[in-house]
């Protein structure tokens, strides 16, 4: 995280370019100060509403989008699929008062990157643009337990060839680790482990690891440890 701060500082276009959604002027205006003091990230936007949200895309191209899941004329989470569509590779984690099931799971078959509660503190918030920006899950414990635990339970037929090491990796996907993480446990490459998530994606056609988990649990491929104890 150091050298890409350091390459951040010393080339400005290599900051990841956040947009921030949400129409309480307090808390956009706080983390958009939490957010700039940071050398390695830029606030590119903030939008108080969806309308705002879809123009901001398009002329902003962000990296990641912070999304706030009520809003004036909308809820994000209906809205994640027409973002993504403006802006594919862009990343979109979702702020929420409340952790409601239901809105998890949406979230996740729409393709968000994860999910943090607006009363986590701010340096959360800030971890949570870098670990949506390197590509990897932004969901704490305690609900990614209850978004496996509803996904089960919505389970529906076996589909997709995957390989044994796939099902492993997705497993411990499951479990919130990271690439890294995976790549420590298994005794493989960072390189390797990626590899194998982009596969993993393709199979499932899936644009990101939650959506890949969602698809995965829906139909059996996996059965995620301890969900049905969240």
């Amino acid at each position: 995280m150091q050298e890409s701060r350091a390459r951040a500082a010393s080339d400005p276009e290599a900051a990841v370019r956040v947009l921030i959604v949400d129409d309480h002027d307090m808390f956009a205006e706080s983390l958009q100060l939490a957010l700039s003091a940071e050398r390695d990230l830029t606030v590119v936007g903030t939008a108080a509403n969806l309308a705002q949200a879809r123009a901001l895309v398009v002329s902003t191209t962000p990296d990641v989008i912070l999304l706030d899941h009520r809003l004036p004329d909308g809820l994000g989470v209906d809205s994640i699929g027409e973002l993504r569509a403006l802006r594919p590779s862009v990343s979109v984690v979702v702020l929420t008062a409340e952790a409601e099931g239901a809105m998890l799971v949406a979230a996740t078959e729409a393709g968000c990157a994860g999910f943090i509660l607006k009363t986590s503190p701010l340096e959360q918030l800030v971890t949570a643009v870098r670990t949506a920006a390197a590509g990897e899950i932004m969901v704490s414990p305690d609900l990614l337990g209850r978004l496996l635990s509803r996904l089960q339970q919505q389970h529906e037929r076996p589909g997709h060839a995957l390989t044994a090491r796939e099902r492993e990796i997705l497993e411990l996907i499951a479990e919130g680790l990271t690439n890294a993480a995976i790549a420590a446990r298994l005794f493989i490459s960072v390189n390797t482990v990626r590899n194998h998530v982009q596969s993993l994606l393709a199979k499932l056609d899936a644009h990101s690891k939650l959506e890949a988990l969602s698809v995965a649990i829906r139909e059996g491929l996996i059965e995620p440890p301890g969900a049905t104890q969240a």
